[in-house]
């Protein structure tokens, strides 16, 4: 059921496009987006990707105006990434446009379904999100 549910939400997703930013781009925006300032290191090891790879991800979306560069006031040499107004602007459309998607297929559910989903869905975020904060701290112990 979930994989059912999971490949569906991701069908409707997808009616509303990324363009112009692609999976790996858009993944960058959300990263960006929970970690405002992130160094290029970090954000590569987030991505699992090289530094190489990751500057010129970087790049393109700083040429398409999605993300600002800004040196390090700590450490001049280091530079650090922040999603800018336009890449904000484009996360808040892409999730309004993903939310009408997801509201129409709402809409049509029996209204007592529907009332039950956001209890069960709430408690998928908690377990999910314990899950992997738990994960990324043992990986940090273990570093």
């Amino acid at each position: 059921m979930t994989s059912t549910a999971a490949e569906l939400l991701g069908v409707l997703w997808g009616r509303a496009s990324t363009a112009p930013a692609s999976a790996s781009r858009l993944r960058v925006l959300l990263i960006l987006e929970h970690h405002e300032g992130i160094d290029l290191r970090t954000l590569a090891d987030s991505l699992a990707s090289t530094p190489p790879s990751t500057s010129r991800l970087c790049d393109r979306l700083q040429a398409i105006g999605f993300v600002d560069r800004v040196v390090s006031p700590s450490d001049r040499p280091e530079v650090r990434l922040r999603l800018s107004d336009r890449g904000r602007d484009f996360l808040d459309d892409l999730r309004a446009r993903r939310q009408r998607e997801l509201r129409a297929a709402l809409d049509g559910m029996p209204a007592a379904k529907r009332a039950a989903l956001p209890e069960g869905l709430e408690a998928f975020c908690d377990t999910a999100s314990d899950r992997i904060h738990h994960e990324a701290a043992s990986e940090a112990r273990s570093a």
